[in-house]
């Protein structure tokens, strides 16, 4: 028997019987009409958001919390003093799997699969902040697992759930910009050191901090403060740069509006970080300072569609039909449609959707076809539980958020490749031009098989050499 028709049948027939945990009816993990029994993995930082977001619905229950640092959860073992504490969350999995009904993840990329699929696996809904995962292979685990199970699943993309998102998918459903060949989007980020030479020095590890857990997957290296507790994006092993970081709320609109799908290639170029005068830095495993992104896609109706992403404090080109008193996206980003007809503009998180024509006719909206969610960060998270509980539909399923995490990752695989750089023979580091760059081309890619078939060195990115105990 599924969830919503145990929940209908039970509500019909068992009126006056106080509702009881998952975990009493025999295995059978179905929520309570009422409440959701929840741990949550990761709860400094932005995962104390989520907890706080998740509690102010009402009807989330913390059997257990888990963070590698005392000290950043600290704040949200306060919150939840009933909730039972640990620094490793496979201690939650051995211990009160049977109590659950969800988790929700909110560590550093690195380490959202391999924390969150055994929970998926055995059956939990799963709030998994973004991107979904650290590289291709995961997205698509991710997303086949939630599907094989028959999960409810929620990546924190929060835009997903924002009114804007839906107006501007109605904008370009309706035709009224035309058929829409470029989208341009930008950010701000980085906005964390990045592009700077790696650590070369350990340091004494905090008393509060377990740095092995926090590795996860990755290879062990020793601790140095410039990777925590937000730094860590910048380093490829750890995070997806500034494009990981945004392109999931950003992208997130044409790749929704459109249904664009995976991407057919993409290619790159980047800041180029120095030593000294004219000596090119060998920083191995940094994300660059800026890069330019290109993307091509295959659509249905409009054919190619070129998605051109902007970091670093880069932007692309001011548009024609753009007010001199229009500036989109201000400080942290936005988006640029252009139709045939006119262009539509977003900021970021899908705010503020506008339209300006090429006749400077002022047209109306179109009606409002698709269902609305909360416009805020509490409201993306009180979907997922309403999600859970038979009451909607959640915003950015893994079924969605999957493959825009992919089309986002295949964009860093191309900036790794533009980073990519040998030696040539009988050079060093410090001669005139002394290296030769072979992946600075235009990677073609195959969604389907997740496969780039034109320059092979690239698909050791399309997933990552995982530490011994953490494999997906």
């Amino acid at each position: 028997m599924d969830r919503r028709s145990f929940i209908k049948k039970t509500a019909a027939a068992a009126a006056g019987i106080s509702i009881v945990p998952s975990h009493v009816l025999g295995g059978i993990h179905i929520a309570p009409s009422d409440t959701v029994y929840m741990a949550g993995i990761g709860v400094g930082g932005r995962g104390l958001g989520v907890l706080k977001g998740l509690r102010n619905t009402g009807q989330v229950k913390f059997v257990a919390l888990a963070d590698v640092s005392d000290k950043r959860g600290a704040e949200a073992y306060n919150l939840e003093p009933g909730a039972k504490t640990y620094r490793d969350f496979r201690k939650i999995y051995d211990k009160h799997l049977g109590e659950l009904d969800a988790i929700f993840c909110a560590t550093p990329d690195h380490t959202h699969a391999v924390t969150s699929l055994p929970f998926m696996r055995a059956g939990k809904h799963a709030f998994v902040e973004k991107p979904l995962t650290h590289n291709i292979m995961e997205a698509r685990t991710m997303t086949q697992v939630a599907a094989d199970k028959g999960l409810i699943t929620q990546m924190g993309d929060v835009g997903a759930s924002s009114d804007g998102i839906r107006t501007a998918q109605e904008i370009i459903e309706a035709g009224i910009i035309g058929p829409v060949n470029k989208v341009d989007c930008w950010t701000n980020r980085p906005v964390w050191p990045q592009g700077l030479e790696p650590p070369t020095q350990g340091e004494a590890v905090p008393d509060y901090l377990d740095w092995d857990l926090w590795l996860g997957p990755a290879a062990m290296r020793e601790f140095n403060h410039r990777y925590l507790p937000f730094k860590w994006r910048g380093f490829w092993d750890f995070g997806t740069g500034a494009m990981g970081d945004m392109g999931c709320h950003i992208m997130e609109t044409p790749y929704r509006a459109m249904s664009l799908g995976y991407p057919t290639s993409a290619e790159a170029s980047c800041t180029t970080m120095w030593a000294g005068d004219f000596v090119e830095a060998d920083y191995e495993g940094v994300c660059p300072p800026s890069s330019v992104v290109r993307l091509t896609f295959d659509h249905a109706d409009f054919g190619e569609v070129k998605l051109n992403w902007y970091d670093g404090g880069l932007m692309p080109e001011r548009p024609d039909l753009l007010p001199e008193d229009d500036m989109p996206g201000n400080w942290d980003g936005g988006s640029v449609f252009y139709g045939s007809k006119g262009i539509l503009v977003t900021d970021t998180y899908s705010r503020n959707p506008r339209i300006y024509m090429a006749d400077g006719s002022t047209p109306a909206l179109p009606a409002k076809t698709l269902v609305r969610v909360a416009n805020d960060t509490s409201g993306h998270i009180a979907n997922f539980v309403d999600g859970i509980l038979g009451k909607a539909e959640t915003s950015s399923p893994f079924s969605v958020a999957g493959p825009l995490t992919e089309a986002v990752l295949m964009g860093n695989l191309a900036i790794k490749a533009y980073q990519e750089k040998h030696l040539k023979p009988g050079k060093t580091s410090t001669d005139w031009a002394p290296y030769e760059y072979p992946g600075r081309t235009r990677l073609n890619w195959d969604g389907e098989n997740m496969k780039i078939t034109n320059y092979d060195p690239a698909n050791q990115w399309v997933t990552r050499a995982y530490r011994t105990g953490w494999n997906i």
